[in-house]
């Protein structure tokens, strides 16, 4: 990968989360995650399309829609061959201190696509 192309996955991904239509959210996932793709956190460990779309539209739901936050890269994102490191943060959309970090790697196919996310939520 290139620098850009991570850019541009980054962006893609950040882009999921906040996305307010069902359909086109549910589009992205299928864009950016392999159909057997893992999402591994600390409450729980799911795989597939079929667990993932509800997983991401719960969030946009709890985090966007109803609270208002929106997620942010917070730098120091860096790449090994199929391994993305990346930092975000959740912070109010008018503005306002950092609510939630975390760090999210992800482990990318050959096409692109996540194969694998653990992410980690930080310390503020």
């Amino acid at each position: 990968m290139t620098r850009d192309e991570v850019d541009q996955f980054i962006s893609r991904y950040v882009a999921m989360w906040h996305e307010p239509d069902p359909e086109v959210r549910r589009q992205m996932v299928i864009g950016l995650w392999a159909e057997d793709a893992e999402n591994h956190t600390s409450r729980y460990s799911i795989r597939g399309h079929d667990e993932i779309i509800p997983r991401v539209t719960r969030a946009h739901e709890e985090w966007v829609a109803s609270k208002g936050f929106q997620f942010r890269p917070a730098g120091n994102t860096d790449w090994r061959h199929n391994v993305i490191k990346f930092f975000w943060e959740m912070l109010p959309q008018g503005g306002g201190p950092i609510e939630g970090r975390g760090l999210d790697i992800f482990i990318t196919r050959d096409d692109g696509r996540i194969g694998a996310l653990y992410q980690f939520n930080e310390p503020l």
